[in-house]
């Protein structure tokens, strides 16, 4: 399956400082995921997402 799987979003205006979507991010590459943030403009959230196959979420951007 081509595209992305949504692990988890994030609103963009967190504390000042604070990375949240940046450390959910790093926390799952810890677990082997190769789960990285990107920005979506239309809802101003941060996804971080999985490229490609099914990481086992359940929303595909």
């Amino acid at each position: 399956m081509n595209g992305r799987t949504v692990l988890e979003r994030f609103p963009a205006g967190g504390p000042r400082g604070s990375w949240p979507a940046e450390e959910f991010a790093h926390a799952r590459r810890l677990e082997g995921l190769p789960a990285e943030v990107v920005m979506d403009l239309a809802t101003d959230m941060f996804l971080v997402i999985v490229r490609g196959e099914s990481a086992g979420g359940d929303a595909v951007a």
